[in-house]
């Protein structure tokens, strides 16, 4: 008699079923290796509120209104510096918080500030015009691969240009434009072509392995000078006079930073 086969829809390990993952992760307390489930909540929310800006940018820039989307790139950066030092400061560090950062940040700081400049000025180049858009997306996401590879190891100096200062450089920069006016067909030939050449040279500058400083060494909870205060003040004072012009300058200082320090150390040798 032929033996029938039995089937069930339902798999053995009735675990698999739950409605949602309850993540568990190794960490270390106190030099000892323990497991522990669940996910950090503060430092995670400023990630998700640096990816909620990041896609509030896209929709704005979709709209047009690059005002909106620069400012919006703006929010996602502190929301991108605040969650790593945040974590630092709580000791709520996690594998899970930096796989998740580098996924936002490919959202905020690789295809928003892409989104923005294209439909700003490099659609008038048309084939040519995304293609160097969709350099600079690739360009950010290899770009924080190879953090995530070798996280930890970039402590006083990131080996490339940071994707969110490289985004914000592209936001700020299509920002203080429009702030004058100038986007869509008042960009001229000359302009869309120092767009393009930007948006390329940024995306070079993230993938090799210039020298970037990393700020990493300033400690938030140590005291200071009571001056280190007003140079603070100072600074927001600054940037409320024209806040797209002294941000982009800023970016642009600071991505200029990296090949000036590789040429002086060249020169050393």
């Amino acid at each position: 008699m032929r033996q029938r086969t039995s089937f069930t829809l339902v798999p053995k390990d009735s675990e698999n079923l739950d409605l949602y993952d309850e993540h568990e992760e190794i960490v270390s307390v106190r030099g000892k290796r323990v497991k522990r489930r669940g996910i950090f909540l503060l430092p995670n929310l400023l990630t998700t509120a640096s990816l909620f800006s990041g896609f509030y940018s896209i929709i704005s820039a979709t709209q047009g209104d690059f005002i909106s989307a620069g400012m919006a790139i703006f929010a996602a950066q502190l929301f991108d510096g605040l969650d790593g030092r945040v974590a630092r400061l709580t000791n709520s560090q996690s594998k899970f918080g930096a796989q998740y950062d580098s996924l936002c940040d490919v959202v905020s700081f690789g295809l928003a500030p892409a989104i923005s400049i294209f439909l700003w000025g490099l659609n008038s180049l048309g084939q040519a015009g995304w293609i160097f858009s969709f350099l600079y997306v690739a360009a950010a996401a290899l770009r924080l691969a190879r953090f995530n590879t070798n996280f930890g190891s970039e402590d006083a100096y990131f080996k490339g240009l940071p994707s969110p200062v490289a985004g914000a450089t592209l936001a700020y920069y299509v920002w203080a434009m429009s702030s004058v006016g100038i986007q869509g067909e008042a960009l001229g030939v000359f302009l869309t072509v120092i767009s393009a050449c930007l948006t390329g040279l940024l995306a070079i500058l993230m993938v090799i392995n210039i020298p970037y400083y990393s700020f990493k060494e300033i400690e938030l909870k140590k005291r200071v000078p009571f001056f280190a205060m007003l140079v603070v003040v100072f600074i927001f004072a600054l940037i409320a006079i024209d806040p797209p012009l002294i941000l982009v300058s800023c970016a642009l200082l600071y991505t200029l930073s990296g090949p000036t320090i590789w040429i002086l150390k060249s020169l050393r040798k």
